[in-house]
C-alpha cells in the first residue's frame, strides 16, 4: 500500500506564540518525510521554527534534512537512529512512508509515537490534515492528544538448520506469494504448534487489524476494528472454494511453511509492501506478536468509522 503521494498545495501558517509549554515527556522531536516530497522546504522551515520556538530539539531524518529551505539548517541523523533518539516522530509522506518508519521504531525497540500528515493520495494511517498540524502538536506537548495502540508482528524466517535469516516487525502483514511465472504456493500453515489447513493459492496473507484495510481487504478478507487484537489469514486466489479467510487470536504463534512437492523455485515474502525475501522449500515463516506496538497520534475529531467512510467509501450505496 504505497501510492503516489502529491504535495498538499496549501500550507497552514504555523502560530507565531507559544501557547504552550512542553512536558518532560517530549523534548526531541523528530521530522521524517517521504523521500521524494517534493517542494517542501517552507513546511519543515516553519515546522522546526515552531518546535524550536517552544524549547525542543528538532532532529531530521538525512534524507528530510536533503528537503530543508535554505533558511534553515536542521541537526540530521540517519534514520534508523533517529526513531529512538526522540520523544515523538512528526512525519510528513503516504502510509508507505509511515509503516516503514513503523518497523523501524519498533526494531529499535522503541515506543516513540508517530504523527503522521498526510501528503499522499489515501492517507488512511497519516490522516492528519496538514492544516491540522499545530492545533494536534499543542495537544501533544500538552499531553492530551489522542493516542490509539496498534498491534504489530514479529517475524522470523528459518533455514533447514533452524537459523533465522530474516528477523523483522510489521505494522500492517505478511505476504507470501508466488512469482509472475512460477505455480499457485502451496503452503502448510499451524497455529500454536496445531495444523491449520494447507493452502494452495497464488499467496497468503497474515494481517493485523490496522492491515486488514490494506491488501487482506483487495483480497477478499474482513475489515478488523484496530481495537480488536487478531490475525486474519487470508488465501489469495485460493484454488478450492472452500479456503476463506480466517480470525485468529494474535498472540497465537503462527508457522508457515511451504510443502516439498511444491514448486517455490519462485516464492517470497513481503513484509508491510516494503521489502522482500525468497522463500526456500526449506525454510519457513514464524509470526508472533511484537513486544512492540505503535503508538499513533490521532486527530479527536473523526472516528475509525468516519475515516473507513472518507477513505475506502465504506458503506457507501
Amino acid at each position: 500500500m504505497s501510492p503516489t503521494n502529491p504535495t498538499p498545495t496549501t500550507t497552514p501558517t504555523a502560530p507565531t506564540t507559544a501557547s504552550a509549554t512542553p512536558t518532560t515527556a517530549i523534548t526531541r522531536v523528530g521530522v521524517v518525510t517521504k523521500p521524494d516530497l517534493g517542494d517542501c522546504a517552507d513546511v519543515l522551515d516553519k515546522l522546526a521554527t515552531w518546535l524550536e520556538s517552544r524549547g525542543l530539539t528538532v532532529l531530521f531524518d538525512e534524507q528530510s534534512a536533503a528537503l530543508a529551505g535554505p533558511h534553515h539548517t536542521p541537526t540530521q541523523m540517519p534514520a534508523d537512529r533517529l526513531v529512538a533518539a526522540v520523544d515523538l516522530i512528526v512525519l510528513l509522506g503516504g502510509d508507505g512512508t509511515l509503516l516503514l518508519t513503523a518497523d523501524r521504531v519498533a526494531m529499535a525497540g522503541a515506543q516513540t509515537p508517530i504523527l503522521g500528515v498526510n501528503f499522499g493520495s489515501l492517507g488512511f494511517l497519516t490522516e492528519v490534515r496538514l492544516q491540522e498540524l499545530y492545533d494536534i502538536l499543542e495537544l501533544v506537548l500538552a499531553g492530551s492528544a489522542r493516542i490509539d495502540e496498534r498491534a504489530m508482528l514479529h517475524v522470523e524466517i528459518l533455514n533447514a538448520e533452524a537459523q533465522i535469516v530474516q528477523d523483522v516487525c510489521v505494522l500492517n502483514d505478511v505476504v507470501i506469494t508466488r512469482g509472475a511465472l512460477s505455480r499457485m504456493t502451496d503452503l502448510s500453515v499451524s497455529v500454536n504448534d496445531q495444523f491449520v489447513a494447507r493452502f494452495k493459492a497464488d499467496g497468503l496473507i497474515v494481517a493485523t487489524a490496522t492491515g486488514s484495510t490494506a491488501y487482506n481487504l483487495s483480497a477478499g478478507g474482513p475489515i478488523v476494528h484496530p481495537g480488536v487484537d487478531a490475525l486474519v489469514l487470508t488465501p489469495i486466489a485460493p484454488h478450492t472454494l472452500t479456503n476463506r479467510p480466517v480470525v485468529i487470536p494474535i498472540n497465537s504463534r503462527l508457522v508457515i511453511h511451504p510443502l516439498q512437492n511444491a514448486d517455490h523455485q519462485d516464492v517470497f515474502v513481503t513484509f508491510d509492501g516494503q521489502i522482500g525475501h525468497p522463500l526456500p522449500p526449506d525454510h519457513e515463516v514464524r509470526v508472533t506478536r511484537a513486544t512492540q506496538s505503535l503508538r499513533l497520534v490521532r486527530p479527536t475529531a473523526r472516528s475509525y468509522y468516519e475515516v473507513l467512510r472518507e477513505k475506502l467509501k465504506w458503506a457507501e450505496r
